[in-house]
């Protein structure tokens, strides 16, 4: 017996739910993606970000040199400037130079000047040398010693090899410094004046004094403008 119950054709199925498929697909894809939220444990962009450590240069080495380098104390740079003027300082004054025959002349010279109101130190060959030193040596620490030196011009000068030597050993430690060395003329006339020295004056010892003010008086020059 036939069964009464009737199955549709296959050409007629409904096509429904493909369409339902089809909308659902549309849907999904029209549908932007869901933004993330914030977590609190994320950092917000606007939020100070840590400054980075700074980087300090090194010192200049101009600059460390500087700020290693001490100052020069106030003492220190006065015994400087002291030293610039001390440099000039001399055991004595003046090295008188003569001849054997002309000691008592020398004598009363050095006399006049160590008692006068300056008290000028004088260098008297026979008195003030180191007794066993040798005489060139003795003589060139004379002169390396005082700030001026005295040629007492006699005839017994010129005539003695000694007083010349004396003589050109006291321009040859001096040469040029005006007032370092001082003629005395003394019993000679102006020809005689000896030619190592035309280019410098004399003082003149026919005066009443012989001469001795003007040599005093060109000896404290010449201390004054070294030492000064």
């Amino acid at each position: 017996m036939a069964s009464s119950t009737s199955f549709p054709a296959p050409g007629s199925r409904s096509k429904k739910p493909l369409g339902k498929m089809a909308d659902w697909l549309r849907q999904a894809l029209s549908k932007k993606p869901k933004e993330k939220p914030v977590s609190q444990e994320s950092t917000p962009s606007d939020a100070p970000q840590p400054s980075s450590p700074e980087v300090h240069s090194p010192p200049s080495l101009s600059s460390a040199t500087s700020a290693v380098s001490p100052e020069l104390p106030p003492s220190y740079e006065g015994a400087t400037s002291n030293n610039s003027s001390g440099r000039w300082r001399r055991d004595y004054d003046v090295c008188v130079c003569h001849s054997e025959e002309d000691l008592a002349a020398a004598q009363e010279l050095v006399a006049y000047l160590e008692g006068s109101s300056a008290g000028l130190r004088c260098f008297l060959q026979l008195r003030d040398a180191a007794p066993g030193g040798a005489i060139v040596s003795e003589l060139c620490r004379a002169l390396d010693s005082s700030h001026c030196r005295v040629l007492l011009i006699t005839p017994g000068f010129l005539s003695d090899p000694w007083c010349r030597y004396q003589m050109l050993q006291a321009l040859s430690q001096a040469p040029g410094a005006e007032g370092c060395t001082i003629p005395l003329l003394s019993g000679l006339a102006r020809a005689a004046y000896p030619a190592e020295l035309r280019f410098m004056y004399f003082v003149d010892g026919r005066g009443p004094d012989h001469g001795f003010r003007q040599v005093k008086d060109a000896v404290l020059r010449c201390k004054l403008c070294k030492e000064g």
